[in-house]
């Protein structure tokens, strides 16, 4: 009986004396679109995308009037030469075409490869700051996908973790302009 008793005596001071686990959450949808540093990304490719549809735009308007202009020469031309003309546009249509293609997938890929990079910022900053201060776990989640139910607000790290992320770009952003 005394063993019992020294044996659940072990038992309750030891599981007291465990460590508490300091566990937080965020927003990732939140985190990512509300960083400066996204919306930045956001606008140098929206001018990006800018220049690329004023590109095509004028390219496309270019080739309208080389279209028009064969139509109404196509009456004083022979058949021979006006079916000739005819796919030598066609041809040029479609290499015009491929080309807008090309330039799409290298815009995307681009614009892709940036935010992916963001994306790995921002893991890390998250990794870091839940190692600076002490935290066991930091989870991530959207509301895609939630992997928290429920949550207490003050474990919630979103604005917390944003305000860091965005102070550190801007003091980041100060440090390049003394350089």
């Amino acid at each position: 009986m005394k063993n019992i008793i020294y044996v659940v005596l072990a038992m309750i001071v030891l599981s007291s004396c465990q460590k508490q686990e300091k566990i937080g959450y965020v927003n990732n949808a939140t985190l990512i679109n509300d960083f400066n540093e996204k919306k930045d990304l956001e606008a140098k490719f929206k001018v990006r995308q800018e220049t690329f549809t004023k590109k095509f735009d004028s390219i496309d308007q270019a080739f309208q009037v080389e279209v028009e202009k064969f139509q109404t020469g196509a009456k004083r031309m022979s058949q021979t030469k006006a079916q000739q003309k005819y796919q030598e546009l066609g041809q040029k249509k479609q290499m015009l075409d491929q080309q807008k293609q090309i330039d799409a997938q290298q815009f995307q890929q681009a614009y892709q490869a940036e935010m992916d990079s963001l994306i790995v910022k921002v893991k890390d900053f998250v990794e870091d700051y839940g190692q600076k201060n002490n935290y066991t776990y930091i989870i991530g989640t959207t509301d895609a996908v939630s992997t928290i139910m429920y949550g207490k607000e003050e474990n919630d790290l979103t604005q917390t973790i944003l305000d860091a992320l965005n102070d550190n770009k801007a003091k980041n952003k100060e440090a390049d302009k003394k350089d």
